[in-house]
C-alpha cells in the first residue's frame, strides 16, 4: 500500500477513536452522579492511609465532600467552620459512617483561629501531612465601581491573605514530617471574572498567583502545592451566588427600563450554557481533583491550578 492511502487510513482510525471516546466520556457524564460515586466509592483504595489532613471550610459543599473522601481513603480529617454547631453535626456525620475525623470552629481569616486548628490536629495525630484551604467570602453581584471599601477588603483578607497565613504557618509542621501537600481553592472566575463580581474575582486571580509564587517556595521542602479551580458546583453557597446575581440582573432591568425577570433558574441556565458539559458540577466530583494532587499519585505536579469547570472556557 502506498503511503497516501495508508496515511489517510491512518487518519480515518484515529478520528474513529477519538469520536468513540468523546462518545464514551459523553454517555458517562450523564448518568447520574450518584451511580459514579457509589461505584467510585466501592473501588475506592486506602490511598491515603496514616496522612493528617487540615480542612477549612468543610462542614458543607465542596468542603465536607473533600473531608469525607480523604477520611474514606484512610486519611484522619480535620473539619473546621466559624460555627461550632456546624462542626459537631458533619463531625458526627463522618463518624456514623466509620471514618476518623475531629473538628473544631476556626474562622479561617483570623491567625489566632488558624493555631488553634493546627495545634488540634497536633495534638489530636501528632503531625500534618496535608492542608486544604476552602474558605472564601460569598459572592457579591455588583458593579465593580459599587463595591465598598470594606467588601474589597474582606474578599483580600479572607480569600488570599487567610490563606497565605494559614500556609506560612503550617509548612513548618510538614517540614518536619519530611513531605507534605496543600491544595488551595479558586475559581473560574480568577481567570476570566466579570465586573458584576469584581473584588471576588480579583482574589481568585490572586490566588492563582500566590500559587505560583508558592510552589517554588515550598518544593525545597519536598511541600508540594496545587490549586482547584471549581466552576458552578452544586451547593448551598452556589445558590446564594445565583439569587444574588438574579436581583442584580433584575436591578439593571429595571434601570434600563425593561422588564425581562430573571431568577435563580435562569441564571443557572445561563451559566451552565458557558460550558461543554451541560450540568452543574457536585461536590464529589472536586473532591475526585483535590485527592488526587493530595496523594503521592500526583507526586510530579506542584504549581499547577486545575479547573474543575466541566468545560467553561479558562485558557486559550
Amino acid at each position: 500500500m502506498s503511503a497516501g492511502p495508508l496515511m489517510k487510513n491512518c487518519s480515518m482510525l484515529h478520528s474513529f477513536v477519538r469520536c468513540h471516546g468523546f462518545l464514551r466520556l459523553s454517555m458517562l457524564a450523564r448518568r447520574p452522579c450518584s451511580s459514579r460515586m457509589i461505584s467510585g466509592t466501592a473501588e475506592r483504595s486506602k490511598i491515603h492511609a496514616g496522612k493528617v489532613a487540615v480542612t477549612t471550610a468543610s462542614t458543607t459543599g465542596i468542603g465536607f465532600a473533600v473531608a469525607r473522601r480523604l477520611a474514606q481513603e484512610g486519611a484522619h480529617v480535620v473539619l473546621s467552620s466559624r460555627n461550632q454547631k456546624n462542626v459537631n453535626k458533619a463531625v458526627d456525620q463522618l463518624k456514623s459512617e466509620n471514618l476518623t475525623v475531629s473538628g473544631i470552629a476556626c474562622d479561617a481569616g483570623k491567625k489566632e483561629d488558624q493555631r488553634r486548628l493546627l495545634d488540634m490536629a497536633l495534638d489530636t495525630y501528632g503531625g500534618i501531612d496535608y492542608l486544604f484551604s476552602n474558605a472564601a467570602s460569598d459572592v457579591v453581584s455588583k458593579n465593580i465601581f459599587e463595591t465598598t471599601e470594606e467588601e474589597w477588603d474582606m474578599n483580600m483578607n479572607l480569600n488570599v491573605k487567610s490563606a497565605f497565613l494559614l500556609v506560612k504557618q503550617v509548612f513548618p509542621h510538614m517540614e518536619m514530617r519530611g513531605s507534605g501537600s496543600i491544595v488551595l481553592t479558586s475559581s473560574v472566575l480568577g481567570f476570566s471574572g466579570y465586573h458584576t463580581s469584581g473584588a471576588y474575582s480579583v482574589s481568585k486571580t490572586a490566588i492563582n498567583g500566590l500559587t505560583k509564587v508558592l510552589a517554588p517556595a515550598l518544593s525545597p521542602m519536598n511541600i508540594r502545592l496545587n490549586t482547584i479551580a471549581p466552576g458552578f458546583i452544586r451547593t448551598e453557597y452556589s445558590s446564594r451566588a445565583l439569587a444574588a446575581s438574579a436581583k442584580y440582573f433584575n436591578e439593571e432591568q429595571r434601570r434600563s427600563g425593561l422588564k425581562e425577570d430573571w431568577d435563580a433558574e435562569r441564571v443557572l441556565k445561563y451559566t451552565i450554557e458557558a460550558c461543554g458539559i451541560s450540568r452543574p458540577g457536585e461536590p464529589e466530583e472536586c473532591a475526585g481533583m483535590v485527592s488526587f494532587l493530595l496523594s503521592s499519585d500526583a507526586s510530579y505536579i506542584t504549581g499547577e491550578i486545575m479547573v474543575v469547570g466541566g468545560g467553561y472556557r479558562t485558557r486559550i
